[in-house]
């Protein structure tokens, strides 16, 4: 396999990884179709904020559409408060509390066509989580490392498949960026984001710590076989697909989260599943039709 063709196959793995990893991801934007009277909007809800303010949640919606979103802490047996939309101009807008970094809160949005009108509501609630500001010189970097540490994996397992390649070269800077991008400044960013630097084995189950660890294990394994300058080539493949695997799990999935019911005690951060991205369609508002709802 030429070089070329080697590098450009791993970019577009990797890409394709990368992508699918942050779409399907519990803090990717909520999407919503909504229908008014046979106008179709397309807006976003956010299931990530940064605990600097409150949350905006922004609906375009033509008068005289109203709405309101009820809302509590997650996994709490807080009661639902409820906060109106208010019209500004032509969206009707809201705003939920912030929360501490790691808090969670659920919350539903319901619209109607015109006021007296059936109101529609999101077939499930959307779940959003807050994190602490996390500087631009500590994340970006660690996106690049992590991006690159995936592009030389990939790499060295299509080499590895090339009985002309000896893919060593590629297992060192592999482990070497994993192990800078995963346990230096992962941390750094986690520390920023939500006050503790790992929460993965053993120190708790977040999935994104683990499954790096995981990653790290496997080419540590790889790195250990080929001493001596051996290519190792079962190792490495078997690592380079466990990385795979390991990025097509979705980011932040089993990720940090304020543990309420500790804090009202005193203390308590735990780790809990959010379930993934998907696009809900709203249909048939203020036509006085019986309102459906449907989702993909």
């Amino acid at each position: 396999m030429r070089k070329g063709l080697l590098w450009s196959l791993a970019a577009v793995v990797t890409l394709s990884a990368a992508v699918y990893q942050r779409m399907t991801g519990p803090t990717h934007p909520f999407r919503v179709r909504a229908g008014f009277g046979g106008t179709a909007v397309s807006f976003k809800l956010p299931r990530s904020a940064e605990t600097t303010g409150d949350v905006v949640i922004s609906v375009p919606a033509p008068a005289p559409a109203e709405g309101w979103v009820d809302w509590k802490r997650h996994k709490t047996s807080d009661a639902w408060s409820r906060v109106p939309l208010v019209r500004e101009g032509g969206r009707l807008v809201g705003r939920l509390p912030r929360q501490p970094a790691a808090g969670k809160i659920v919350y539903e949005l319901s619209l109607q066509g015109s006021p007296g009108a059936a109101p529609d509501t999101l077939p499930r609630p959307v779940v959003l989580r807050f994190k602490d500001p996390v500087p631009g010189w500590i994340i970006i970097p660690h996106v690049l490392v992590m991006f690159a540490g995936m592009l030389c994996s990939t790499a060295a397992g299509l080499a590895a498949l090339d009985r002309k390649r000896n893919p060593r070269r590629l297992v060192l800077w592999t482990v070497a960026l994993l192990f800078a991008g995963g346990f230096v400044l992962g941390p750094l960013v986690q520390k920023f984001a939500f006050g503790v630097a790992w929460a993965g084995f053993p120190a708790g189950s977040d999935l994104t710590d683990n499954k790096t660890l995981l990653a790290f294990i496997a080419w540590a394994a790889a790195l250990v076989a080929g001493r001596k300058g051996r290519p190792a080539r079962p190792f490495v493949i078997a690592a380079s697909l466990v990385t795979l695997l390991v990025y097509l799990v979705p980011h932040s999935l089993r990720g940090s989260e304020l543990d309420y019911a500790g804090m009202d005690r005193g203390a308590g951060m735990t780790t809990s599943y959010s379930s993934t991205n998907r696009t809900v369609t709203v249909k048939t508002m203020g036509t006085g039709l019986p309102p459906t709802i449907a989702g993909s």
